[in-house]
């Protein structure tokens, strides 16, 4: 009796242990590291994606300048400041002339003392056409004479050297009015030249524009192409915006854009691309193109940062997955879809991809086939999976 009680005592902790080491491994099974990995799953569709490009991008200016001399020199006078609106044409500031106005008096007299010298040269050679003239006639008077013998050969040789003399003045004179003449236009290039020069002490707004940056006061000395003011023409303002390199694909000029500026996030503005840029930043790994607003707003401001939103042309039919399904394995692109209960890899091709999280599937996915959108860890082909409706709900 006593035996038996021990047996059936041994016999009852033998079978709690056993419930116990089943519950154990059900629980390891169900929850722990031997547990089939959570997914969520997606039937694959067909339809239209119209993809799109978002960067962020700064407001700069098409046309801009920098106003300053073209030799060093001081600053006389600035007579605009920063904010200004200016005219083209404006004086907006002024370098000191030094003896540009001295130098340009004394080239004033030296043109005019050439006019003079010309004036002297011109007369002495009409005197000298003169002479050549009365010389030719007493020449050919005395050829007639010394031809009937009335004079004595001598004389008519010395008649003929009289017209060689007038002939040689006559050209002495051409050329000393040739040269009075290229002294003349010669001082007159250089009054010109420092004319140009006194003139470029004032410093005037090639357009119309506001002004960004006074750079320099009366008094500073600044050197050739310094600036003193910096203008920009409010009218040429567009966007710089930068794009990744990666998701770049049909980037071009004339594609629609939608901008959002940081100063009014809650308007949007419609643009295009006016120009994409030839070289890439290849630090950043990003391209860069230029977007123009149709209609900029009273208040855009140069360096403000905007939202930049490229609208693509809308793709032709084809399977569209979430993003978050395509995975990397063994340097292949492709997604991990369900099979009469069977995990598989399959490989694809993309095309687009939206900015909502879509991408568009060439090739390797037919509608209909259930693909893997989420997982707790990492899958392999032997993965034990168990579909979910989320991984942030309850196991079931």
């Amino acid at each position: 009796m006593k035996l038996s009680s021990i047996g059936l005592r041994r016999l009852v902790l033998g079978l709690l242990g056993l419930g116990l080491a089943a519950a154990m491994a059900f629980v390891v099974m169900r929850s722990g590291p031997l547990a089939p990995t959570r997914v969520t799953v997606i039937k694959a569709a067909e339809g239209r994606l119209t993809p799109a490009l978002f960067g962020i991008g700064t407001v700069e200016a098409r046309r801009s300048y920098l106003i300053g001399p073209t030799v060093a020199g001081r600053v006389r006078a600035v007579a605009v400041d920063v904010g200004d609106h200016v005219k083209a044409g404006q004086l907006l500031a002024e370098m000191d002339p030094v003896d540009l106005d001295e130098r340009t008096a004394a080239l004033d007299a030296s043109v005019a003392r050439a006019g003079s010298a010309m004036a002297a040269a011109d007369a002495q050679r009409r005197d000298a056409l003169a002479r050549k003239e009365l010389a030719a006639v007493n020449a050919r008077r005395y050829v007639e004479l010394g031809a009937q013998n009335f004079i004595s050969t001598g004389a008519v040789e010395a008649r003929l050297q009289e017209q060689a003399s007038a002939d040689a003045i006559v050209s002495a004179a051409d050329a000393n009015l040739t040269a009075a003449r290229q002294d003349q236009q010669r001082l007159a290039a250089e009054r010109a030249g420092l004319r140009q020069q006194r003139a470029n002490v004032r410093l005037l707004a090639p357009a119309d524009g506001v002004v960004t940056s006074r750079d320099a006061e009366p008094g500073s000395t600044v050197v050739a192409g310094q600036a003193v003011l910096r203008v920009f023409d409010p009218s040429s303002l567009w966007i710089k915006v930068r794009l990744d390199q990666g998701r770049s694909a049909g980037l071009a000029a004339g594609l629609p854009a939608q901008v959002v500026l940081r100063s009014n996030p809650g308007q949007s503005f419609a643009g295009k691309v006016a120009r994409v840029e030839a070289v890439s930043d290849s630090v950043t790994e990003e391209r860069v193109a230029q977007v123009s607003l149709d209609q900029a707003p009273a208040s855009l401001s140069m360096g403000e940062l905007a939202e930049v939103t490229l609208s693509l042309p809308t793709t032709a039919q084809a399977v569209l997955l979430p993003n978050a399904a395509v995975k990397r394995v063994q340097a292949q692109t492709g997604v991990w879809t369900i099979d009469s209960g069977a995990l598989k890899f399959a490989p694809v091709r993309l095309g687009q991809t939206s900015l909502d999280g879509k991408v568009q599937v060439l090739e390797g996915i037919k509608p209909g086939a259930s693909v893997v959108v989420h997982s707790e860890k990492d899958l392999g082909a032997k993965s034990r999976i168990v579909v979910v409706d989320s991984l942030s709900g309850q196991q079931p």
